[in-house]
Formats: C-alpha cells, sequence, structure tokens
C-alpha cells in the first residue's frame, strides 16, 4: 500500500489518518503545534475503540494495528516518503498559502496533494505548488470513518489523472467519489453553511432553541443531525472561519456570520472540541 502523509492532528486530521491506517496505508501525520501533536496518539487510539463500535464503512478496526501504522512527527519534510498528502489544517487562507508553498520543496514529481478544506478554493491553494496539476479537493465528510461519500473537487488545473488517482483512492477507503469543480464552499458547505447559519440567526434572534431547531430538522425532515448539531460537531470555530471565506468570496450578504457564533468562539465555546457550543459535552 502507498503512504498517506496527513497535515494537521485536529478533528478531521486524526480521522483521516485512522481511516487510511484501518485500510492498510502506511500514515505519517504531522501538526506544528506540540500540544496538538503529544496528544494525538492517545486522542487516535480512542477514536479507532469508539468507531470499531459504531461499524465503520470498511477497514480493519483493531487499535494496535491502526496505531502501528501511524507515525507522528512534527517534521514536514518527514512527508517526503509520501505518495499522497491530505492537508486538513486551519481554515485560514493566508495559513494554507504558507503550507503549499513550504510543499514545493517536500514534494517529489508524482506526489499527488489533496486539499480538504471546508470552502477554500483548490486553484488558488493549487497555484502556490510546483505542480498544480497534480492538486485535488478531497472534502472528506465529518465523522469521516463512518460516512460513505467524499466530495472530489476539481481545480482549474487539476489533471485527469490526478481525479482518477483521488477516485482510486477514496474508494480504497470504501467511499464514493463525487466529482464537483471548484467553487468556493463545492456544494456541500455553499449548502450547509447557510442552514447553520441561519440555525444560529433563529437562536441569535429569540426564535427557538437549539434543541427545537435541531428536532424539526430531524424529526421534520428526517436528518441525522441538526443543524446546530452538526456545528458544534464541525467546531464553530471552523464554521466561523468557512462562512467569512464565503462572504469575502461571493460578497453575498446570505453569508453573513451571526453574531451569536462569532461571540461563542470570541468566548472559546467551539462545540464538541471544547465541551461546550450550542450543547454541553463530557470531556474525557
Amino acid at each position: 500500500m502507498a503512504t498517506v502523509g496527513v497535515i494537521g492532528a485536529g478533528v478531521m486530521g486524526k480521522d483521516v489518518a485512522i481511516t487510511c491506517a484501518a485500510n492498510g496505508y502506511d500514515v505519517i501525520l504531522t501538526d506544528h503545534d506540540p500540544d496538538v501533536l503529544a496528544a494525538a496518539p492517545r486522542d487516535a487510539r480512542g477514536l479507532v475503540r469508539k468507531f470499531r463500535m459504531m461499524s465503520p464503512t470498511t477497514g480493519s478496526w483493531k487499535a494496535d494495528e491502526v496505531l502501528g501504522r501511524i507515525r507522528f512527527t512534527a517534521d514536514l519534510g518527514d512527508l517526503a516518503e509520501a505518495d499522497w498528502i491530505v492537508e486538513n489544517i486551519v481554515e485560514d487562507l493566508a495559513a494554507k498559502e504558507r503550507l503549499y508553498l513550504r510543499l514545493r520543496e517536500v514534494c517529489g514529481e508524482g506526489v499527488k496533494i489533496a486539499a480538504n478544506t471546508s470552502c477554500i478554493s483548490i486553484t488558488k491553494l493549487a497555484a502556490r505548488t510546483a505542480r498544480p496539476a497534480d492538486v485535488v479537493g478531497i472534502h472528506f465528510m465529518n465523522p469521516v470513518p463512518l460516512l460513505e461519500c467524499a466530495e472530489v473537487v476539481r481545480g482549474f488545473h487539476t489533471s485527469d489523472d490526478t481525479i482518477k488517482r483521488a477516485e482510486e483512492f477514496v474508494g480504497s477507503l470504501g467511499k464514493r467519489s463525487i466529482v464537483v469543480n471548484d467553487m468556493p464552499g463545492f456544494v456541500s458547505n455553499r449548502l450547509s453553511h447557510l442552514f447553520m447559519n441561519e440555525a444560529a440567526f433563529l437562536v441569535h434572534d429569540g426564535v427557538a432553541e437549539p434543541e427545537q431547531v435541531d428536532a424539526i430538522f430531524k424529526l421534520g425532515y428526517g436528518h441525522r443531525m441538526g443543524p446546530l448539531e452538526t456545528a458544534d460537531l464541525i467546531g464553530l470555530d471552523t464554521v466561523v472561519n468557512s462562512l467569512n471565506v464565503l462572504y469575502e468570496e461571493f460578497q453575498d450578504s446570505k453569508f453573513r456570520c451571526c453574531p451569536t457564533l462569532k461571540k461563542m468562539v470570541a468566548a472559546g465555546l467551539l462545540g464538541r472540541k471544547s465541551g461546550q457550543g450550542f450543547y454541553t459535552y463530557a470531556q474525557h
């Protein structure tokens, strides 16, 4: 099996890393934050045990086997060994552009780069690399081990070979690729962030409590999760950053961020990962 380099050991990065490892890939997981990296092995082991009980789409989910395939490192240069790189860092264009410039020094010819971004243009990110044709968006859905599709995004320069390789890679993880063209937010987040933002406005305006908003979506529309539960799962900071990207790109007031979301992020209420968002979560 090929080696996958995963950049960013946050919520999505850990999910992507364990999913790849469970499906036989050797994984190099890197993060610039020493505290995040130090906690990653323990967090990853807990996630493997949790997802094993929840019937992941495919793979072998024995904790020791999965963790045995993941190498944790702070050195971005270690990714020179990778055949695929999956980038999952913070949803901030400037930070991503700095990273993609650095990947010029790391990635050899033939290495494919997948941007697992929520909303940022794949074409913009690819422009910072040495070989834009080798860059593609692969937007994994959260939680990665349990959901059966990934949004594959074709940038302006993305080659047909890169799209084919991306579909094969996604398929090897037991998921279906849905290929779309590049535009900020793509399909999934251009729609979902409108739902989450407007749901936050309903709470902000005193129309309903979070439980009521989510219950209508689950009981009335048959959604598995309500929009505010989804926002908490993604991370409210990520939601705010993504809405800011969409607003900046489209200059459309429908993407203006709800003041309550901004206030919660400023207060450190980020959702599941902080233990408090629209709901309260037990911290382990």
